[in-house]
């Protein structure tokens, strides 16, 4: 009794697989040419803003918790020109 499954005959064909193929290199072309990649000049501004922007997220990190200190004394004294000035600003720029 032979069960035919799919295209595949009985136990006859196991041993009939074909055995995948080493696929050699080229030799010649080992070594000889380099690869070079160039970034454009956009990129190379973001990864500067990336490294900027890490420095001054510790400090502004820094100046933060030195204000929370001198909230949390009592000692902190705002510039009041400075408030109302941006206060002033920022009501021009939203209305």
């Amino acid at each position: 009794m032979s069960v035919e499954f799919f295209g595949v005959g009985g136990p006859g064909q196991i041993g009939n697989l074909k055995k995948p193929q080493k696929v050699q290199a080229d030799k010649k072309t080992e070594g000889v040419g380099e690869d070079k990649v160039q970034f454009s000049s956009i990129l190379q501004d973001v990864k500067n803003a990336k490294a900027a922007t890490a420095t001054s997220d510790a400090e502004r990190a820094a100046r933060v918790q030195e204000l929370k200190a001198q909230v949390k004394e009592g000692s902190y004294q705002p510039d009041l020109q400075k408030v109302s000035a941006s206060l002033l600003q920022f009501l021009v720029e939203n209305n």
